[in-house]
């Protein structure tokens, strides 16, 4: 389509056609969802989490799908991104599949799978990009040996994927937060990402036309299925700008939401380790349950404090 199509527009004509139509094939899929998608049980431990039954689930395999088809369709592709691609495919169908099942998955089977997938990512990612495995630290670039880069590529995937999943509790939150994220990474980075600016626009479109939909009170949500997905890409654009530390401070947000309670329950199962036993995780539930705030209140004081730590960002990295 992208060869066609360049002979009568411009690459960036080509670009906002192609954030169109994935706008559109996302509102129209999520309009009319695909009846084998799986409905909400309600969470038994969540606050509110009993509100939430009966919803349509998993429709991010819809998005995703959709996201996977418009980038290669209206970008430049290469074997690289084919291959990140599929890659994506298996985390959205992995976290579908839990959607789907009767039963949760546990945490060590969704681990494993995690790891894998991590690996085939990490693997690809230093044969293609030899040129990025280092550090920035201000004005300072540290080259980081291929097997330290590979385990560090692994934690920063396993951790984004699992914080962006912790994260989807409340209506509208993962998918604006993710918003804010990529759009953060494509602005600031837009020299280092080339044409990985334009997925993080198609992916922000898919998610524009979802939060219609899951914008509070909320008529479907994107599952593990899109959360995990959220967080594979996040990952991949954090280590394509060549700045992989900037993830700290460009995905705060989430990774303080999803990730304090991903710490508490591991220093508490594996250690013995209790830590913030006064503090409910993730931390939109403590938000709401302890210090009263309501749903909208959550996404746009989140949003709010995310931009904020975009914004230290862009002046950090701007630094000579």
């Amino acid at each position: 389509m992208y060869n066609i199509l360049k002979d009568f527009l411009e690459p960036n004509q080509i670009a906002v056609v192609g954030i169109l139509v994935a706008f559109v094939l996302t509102f129209a899929g999520l309009r009319f969802p695909f009846p084998f998608l799986p409905v909400d049980h309600g969470r038994e431990f969540a606050v509110n989490g009993a509100l939430s039954k009966g919803k349509t689930r998993g429709v991010g395999f819809t998005f995703v799908i959709v996201f996977i088809a418009c980038s290669l369709l209206f970008m430049p592709i290469s074997r690289e991104y084919i291959i990140y691609c599929i890659l994506l495919l298996a985390v959205m169908l992995s976290g579908y599949l839990d959607d789907a099942s009767k039963t949760p998955w546990n945490e060590y089977k969704k681990g494993i799978i995690d790891l894998a997938i991590s690996i085939m990512t990490m693997w690809t990612f230093v044969n293609y990009n030899p040129g990025l495995l280092k550090i920035h630290i201000g004005t300072f670039i540290i080259d980081i040996p291929v097997p330290v880069y590979f385990i560090l590529g692994i934690i920063l995937l396993w951790v984004s994927i699992n914080v962006t999943n912790c994260t989807d509790g409340v209506d509208g939150l993962c998918a604006s937060l993710c918003c804010v994220v990529i759009s953060s990474f494509t602005v600031i980075f837009a020299k280092e990402l080339g044409y990985y600016v334009i997925t993080g626009f198609i992916f922000v479109s898919v998610l524009l036309a979802y939060l219609y939909f899951n914008s509070s009170p909320s008529s479907m949500l994107m599952g593990d299925a899109g959360s995990r997905a959220l967080g594979f890409y996040i990952a991949i654009i954090a280590m394509k700008t060549g700045h992989p530390l900037a993830y700290i401070l460009l995905a705060l947000v989430l990774i303080l939401d999803g990730g304090l309670g991903l710490v508490k329950v591991s220093l508490k199962r594996f250690l013995k380790i209790s830590i913030l036993t006064n503090t409910r995780t993730p931390l939109h539930d403590h938000a709401r349950k302890n210090k009263g705030w309501s749903d909208t209140q959550v996404v746009f004081r989140y949003i709010i404090f995310q931009i904020i730590c975009a914004l230290i960002a862009y002046i950090i990295v701007a630094i000579k």
